[in-house]
């Protein structure tokens, strides 16, 4: 069997990984990072493309790296209409949409993995992008005609996590019930059923537990009071809901491995910060559970916080009668753009057209 070759970016807000795979080994990996002060002289993200390329090439160029003979480039995809999942083959509308969205680095992604394949020929695609949106209709009502709920989760490490799970049982994806809780600098978790994510948690707007850096689910009105007190500016109140909460605003830091220091000290203020986001994880989990009536094959544990003994632990005592628990901790995300171009150019799936018209746009 061939052992194609894939070049795979994932751009962020100061740095842009890449990777280069031949099959499922990656013979090559960099978080090539960019000045941020010359960051800051772009008057857009889509202004930094060239930058950012070109910082991306000469990276190459030191390790002796060429992209010649690369059979598929992948980009992390971004700024696109909702979509079902899959690997979408790049075309003029996708590039489009990317180029006018320009309000997160993932936005290049598609645009950077375009132009390596302009290049040096190839095809190109973007795998699981954060455009995802698989939910059922009941999952996006709330209790506000006119405020829906949307997917914003970790859609490409837990679609792969999904995939690399059914493997190990010597089945498809498709083929299973799974609760899968990405547990990082963002918190998802999420009901896959039979390979669509039909709920989960916003990891942008303020919802499910609380993370590191963001504050979950938390009192509407309470919430309404903080705005109108005067403390707070509209940006501080904004940055309270994915920057500045959480862990964050409890405890000054966002490092697991440093509050879990402290709790080992008998710091008992932390010790009740840390039970709270692991109690508000497992509550998540159960209702991704009855999300799925209970039928619910495993529940996997991924994402950087998941190597935490301790976590784990909690998690397994309070929800194991649901389902067995699995750990796959860490992110796989590099992995997960190359498989997804490998699984369409090897013919194991086909390569989605990416239209430009959303699966779902309101009621």
């Amino acid at each position: 069997m061939k052992q194609y070759k894939v070049f795979a970016v994932n751009p962020g807000s100061t740095s842009t990984k890449i990777a280069l795979f031949e099959g499922n080994k990656c013979i090559f990996s960099k978080n090539v990072t960019h000045d941020a002060e010359k960051l800051k002289e772009f008057k857009d993200i889509k202004a930094q493309f060239p930058y950012r390329k070109e910082t991306i090439l000469n990276e190459l160029a030191k390790e002796s790296i060429s992209l010649k003979g690369v059979d598929a480039f992948v980009g992390r995809g971004g700024g696109l209409v909702a979509l079902i999942g899959g690997t979408y083959r790049v075309n003029e509308k996708l590039l489009d949409d990317a180029r006018t969205a320009n309000d997160h680095p993932a936005t290049l992604g598609s645009q950077l993995a375009n132009s390596f394949m302009q290049e040096y020929g190839g095809e190109c695609f973007v795998v699981n992008p954060p455009d995802v949106d698989e939910f059922c209709d009941v999952a996006r009502v709330t209790g506000l005609k006119g405020v829906y709920r949307e997917s914003r989760i970790h859609a490409l490490n837990q679609k792969e996590i999904g995939i690399r799970y059914a493997a190990s049982l010597g089945k498809k994806y498709d083929e299973l019930n799974l609760v899968i809780a990405h547990i990082g600098g963002g918190i998802s978790i999420t009901a896959h059923q039979k390979g669509k994510m039909i709920d989960s948690n916003d990891i942008l707007n303020g919802d499910g537990p609380m993370a590191p850096t963001r504050c979950g689910s938390i009192p509407v009105k309470d919430v309404i009071n903080l705005c109108f007190s005067g403390k707070f500016t509209e940006r501080e109140m904004k940055d309270k809901v994915k920057k500045t909460g959480g862990l964050v605003d409890h405890l000054g830091t966002s490092d697991v491995l440093e509050i879990s220091q402290k709790i080992e000290a008998g710091d008992k203020y932390a010790k009740l910060i840390f039970d709270s986001l692991i109690y508000q994880i497992e509550k998540a989990i159960g209702a991704m559970a009855a999300a799925l009536k209970g039928n619910v094959d495993a529940i996997v544990l991924t994402g950087g916080i998941s190597h935490s003994k301790y976590l784990v632990a909690n998690i397994k005592e309070a929800v194991s009668f649901i389902a067995s628990i699995e750990v796959m901790a860490g992110e796989f995300e590099m992995e997960a753009l190359a498989n997804g171009a490998i699984r369409v150019i090897s013919g194991e799936e086909k390569a989605r057209m990416y239209t430009g018209v959303p699966v779902w746009n309101g009621f």
